[in-house]
């Protein structure tokens, strides 16, 4: 499995930014693909997750309402549309994926599959 993301800039607080995650090497299925960010000096942290076949999608409290996850079949790629950008959005994101039945959607540590991560810096 190979995850590429990309996607990450500069935007001011209360603009947007979309990231892409294509998926290769595999039929995503029965996978789940989640988005995980960390901040300089912290901890990793969850995102956002979504079954790869639809239905279900996860967020973060932090995030809920203005992130959206989401994904193009046809691409094999999987999206974070970040609204309303906070300067606290600030952090590397990434894009992992594991299978439906690896454990918990919200820990990352359940998560095999790692793309390289992208920089999304949100200035005040």
């Amino acid at each position: 499995v190979q995850l590429q993301a990309s996607g990450g800039g500069l935007v001011q607080a209360g603009g947007s930014l979309r990231l892409s995650c294509a998926a290769s090497g595999r039929t995503f299925g029965s996978y789940v693909m989640g988005w995980f960010r960390q901040a300089p000096g912290r901890e990793r942290e969850f995102v956002a997750a979504m079954y790869w076949s639809g239905g279900s999608t996860f967020y973060a409290d932090s995030v809920k309402g203005r992130f959206t996850i989401s994904r193009d079949n046809a691409k094999n790629t999987v999206y974070l549309q970040m609204n309303r950008l906070k300067p606290e959005d600030t952090a590397v994101y990434y894009c992992a994926s594991k299978t439906l039945y690896g454990g918990s959607n919200y820990d990352g540590q359940r998560y095999p599959y790692w793309g390289q991560g992208t920089l999304v810096t949100v200035s005040s």
